[in-house]
């Protein structure tokens, strides 16, 4: 468990995989590995839920199709059922869009690596005194990185992962205001669906891990 933290922490970027089939996740997930992203999630469609063993299954397919260092998760976990589905699929961290106290507690029973989402400083503690590892501050761009900069000043004991219209014009701001990492969907994987250019994927992720690395490293 603490190697992935380390890892996740290391890396800085999560990226999130939304609305694709199970084939076009298998072919995002080795287009982003190839760009030297090591984190990704699947995320539950709450719209759909007859889709959820669709996305547990297309979860357990990257676990077992990408290296050993890669880390796969699910993302929007709202529901029990959801938690478990992920957890029996083989995945290694849970985000969801809310806190829930009793579902970041399962989620650490589980042996997992929880980062539930948070806005005001009440949501913050409370996830955090829940167990959580990581706090996703959604929608960050909504607020910006004055708003995150100010949360931390109180709660700079926490990692924070700034979620939800993030790209590459924001990604120094936040990471001057505090934060350890992104989540990043829509500026990556939208155009290559569309497109069904995985090699362009590649190098875009490649250039936003880079990015990410040279400003943690330009703020330690």
């Amino acid at each position: 468990m603490e190697t992935m933290k380390q890892a996740v922490l290391r890396e800085g970027l999560v990226v999130i995989i939304r609305g694709a089939k199970e084939q076009e996740i298998l072919e995002l997930g080795k287009a982003l590995y190839a760009g030297n992203v090591r984190a990704m999630e699947v995320t539950f469609n709450q719209a759909d839920p007859d889709a959820d063993r669709e996305t547990a299954r297309a979860i357990a397919v990257l676990r077992k199709a990408l290296p050993a260092d890669a880390l796969v998760g699910a993302g929007t976990v709202i529901s029990h059922r959801q938690l478990e589905l992920a957890a029996e699929s083989g995945a290694q961290f849970i985000i969801s869009p809310h806190t829930d106290s009793q579902l970041i507690d399962r989620t650490k029973r589980l042996g997992l690596i929880s980062m539930p989402g948070a806005l005001t400083a009440s949501e913050c503690v409370q996830a955090y005194a829940a167990g959580a590892d990581f706090i996703k501050i959604f929608p960050a761009s909504a607020l910006g990185p004055a708003y995150l900069k100010a949360l931390r000043a109180p709660l700079n004991h926490m990692p924070f992962f700034a979620v939800g219209g993030i790209d590459e014009n924001n990604i120094p701001a936040f990471i001057r205001a505090g934060a350890s990492g992104f989540g990043i969907g829509g500026s990556l994987i939208s155009q290559a669906l569309k497109m069904r250019d995985y090699s362009a994927l590649t190098g875009i992720a490649a250039r936003y891990a880079a990015l990410i690395h040279a400003c943690k490293e330009e703020s330690q």
